[in-house]
């Protein structure tokens, strides 16, 4: 008889790169939900099994899609604006806030795992006092113990400096085998590094000083939230950042530099430094190369500039995995 298989609903699935993570973990997902028409053609043209449901989460009746009835691991990447200085922390004032209703959805669904990520702010800030206290309510009426944990993107090599708040529920005796897991040990590519081949893909001949110029893993990638302006790299301050990484962060590029393009740095920045492409923010993001985003520029920035990088929520998965398989208790 083989290894019985889990199974994983990921809620505000996004672009994927949680679901991929517990895919790659070993999960099978049954189940991924999002508010957002591309997101859902992204899902779908990547893993046309998945059961994928176009609805936001604060109004769907998961009675009507047999799928959502159970799965052993129940997972959401909230939506960041709420929480995040930029969005104006509004919390469940912002009607893009989506934590009351994977609360619910964990009351029907009463998976054997929730698992919550958002920026690490939502486990921190005083001024999340009552959405935490709401986790708490939800955990304890699932009988389960409670952790949160903020990983780091680079400690599991990610290219890019991207903090993620995690809280993870589950039943005393499952929690007794889980473990947070360890950073990977292994050197962290820089910018340069992953982005260098495409750089030159296109004969541009600064590619290799511009590679050896960008030594340090990338900055946060910023901008892309839902409700604001088109496709950059963020604020102000954001942009000035990528400036000192060779990047210019006013608008995210439709090509890699071609065999013209030279870097200036007398003039007007965008002029002066290469812009990055969507592909491009994908693998700094940790996606691999052949995950493929549907739609237009500004939105396929926005998915992929929202994701949790798939090999941190693989790092989280394997050690879900782990704790599941060795408990002694059985579901």
């Amino acid at each position: 008889m083989g290894e019985r298989r889990f199974t994983a609903i990921e809620l505000c699935a996004g672009v994927g790169g949680q679901a991929l993570g517990l895919e790659r973990s070993g999960f099978d997902i049954v189940g991924a939900v999002d508010i957002d028409a591309d997101t859902c053609a992204t899902l779908t043209l990547n893993r046309p099994g998945w059961y994928t449901v176009h609805e936001d989460i604060n109004t769907i009746e998961p009675a009507n899609h047999a799928p959502l009835d159970h799965a052993d691991v129940l997972s959401c990447g909230l939506p960041r604006s709420p929480y995040s200085i930029a969005g104006k922390q509004l919390a469940g004032g912002d009607t893009r806030d989506a934590l009351r209703a994977a609360l619910d959805m964990a009351s029907y669904v009463r998976p054997r795992v929730l698992v919550l990520e958002n920026i690490p702010g939502f486990l921190q800030s005083a001024k999340f006092n009552a959405e935490r206290n709401a986790v708490h309510e939800a955990v304890e009426d699932l009988g389960y113990a409670m952790e949160s944990s903020v990983l780091h993107s680079t400690d599991f090599g990610v290219p890019q400096r991207r903090p993620h708040g995690f809280i993870v529920a589950m039943h005393p005796d499952d929690m007794a085998c889980f473990a947070w897991p360890e950073p990977s040990g292994d050197a962290c590519p820089t910018l340069g590094e992953t982005l260098h081949a495409s750089m030159a893909s296109n004969g541009w001949p600064e590619a290799d000083d511009w590679a050896a110029g960008a030594s340090e893993p990338a900055p946060l990638i910023m901008g892309g939230a839902t409700g604001r302006g088109g496709a950059d790299l963020g604020a102000s301050r954001a942009k000035a950042i990528w400036a000192r990484h060779g990047v210019y962060g006013g608008s995210i590029g439709d090509a890699v530099p071609d065999a013209d393009f030279r870097r200036n740095f007398g003039v007007e920045p965008r002029f002066g430094l290469p812009r990055i492409t969507v592909d491009q923010v994908a693998l700094l993001q940790g996606f691999p190369d052949d995950w493929k985003i549907s739609g237009r520029k500004t939105s396929a920035y926005r998915q992929i500039s929202q994701a949790t990088p798939p090999p941190v929520a693989a790092a989280l998965g394997g050690r879900i995995m782990d704790a599941l398989r060795h408990s002694s208790r059985r579901a």
